[in-house]
């Protein structure tokens, strides 16, 4: 068992000696849309973007690294509560409701490199992993109340250029819930859908090498 250990030691070791870490600009647009518990009133999905800083940590030979960061996250959609005579009595119709967050996104991901040197072109990966979201703000919409944060998960493809441009696309969806409405307690949703991201790197994979 001893020796056991001592071979993962040393194998993780020469990972985290080799390994490349290097950080960048990332953006994105999001068409997500709120998924409540029963479906009492039309929710039309809306377009909110993102912004923030990524690191990513790669390790040579094998294709496999994480990745983590910190961005700001708009979610938007459109509520017609005008349909429920609940909300319609104060008068209430459709509203548009945005909420700002603050995402930490976690995930795995694994790059294919093995292209006889096109990967210095284009190389494809794919990557999940969770997402904690902090909210920050949100615009006035009475008839809901917000949660102080969520967890969810996402997954995407995308593609590698010249080493320091990444675009990828991919879909999210929330484990827990977002917002509920004040006089149903229970009536509350949960945020999915398809979102688009590009990343730029201020230094090559090359460039910083953790030793």
């Amino acid at each position: 068992m001893k020796k056991v250990l001592l071979i993962v030691v040393l194998a993780l070791s020469t990972l985290a000696a080799n390994a490349q870490f290097r950080w960048g600009a990332t953006a994105g647009v999001n068409f997500e849309k709120q998924r409540f518990k029963q479906k009492l009133i039309d929710v039309e999905g809306g377009v909110g973007f993102s912004a923030g800083i990524m690191g990513e940590l790669m390790f040579p030979g094998i294709g496999l690294g994480v990745d983590f960061g910190l961005n700001y996250e708009q979610h938007s959609s459109k509520i017609d509560f005008g349909q429920r005579e609940i909300w319609a009595s104060d008068g209430y119709g459709k509203l548009t409701n945005t909420q700002h967050l603050l995402q930490i996104p976690i995930n795995l991901r694994f790059k294919y490199t093995r292209l006889n040197g096109i990967e210095s072109v284009v190389a494809p990966f794919v990557y999940a992993g969770p997402v904690f979201n902090i909210r920050v703000g949100s615009n006035n919409c009475p008839p809901l109340e917000y949660s102080a944060g969520s967890v969810g998960l996402q997954c995407a493809i995308g593609a590698e250029l010249w080493r320091k441009l990444q675009i990828s696309g991919g879909y999210y969806w929330d484990f827990t819930y977002e917002q509920r409405t004040v006089k149903l307690e229970n009536f509350s949703s949960k945020p999915d859908g398809w979102q688009v991201k590009v990343v730029y790197f201020f230094t090559g994979p090359k460039e910083v090498i953790a030793r």
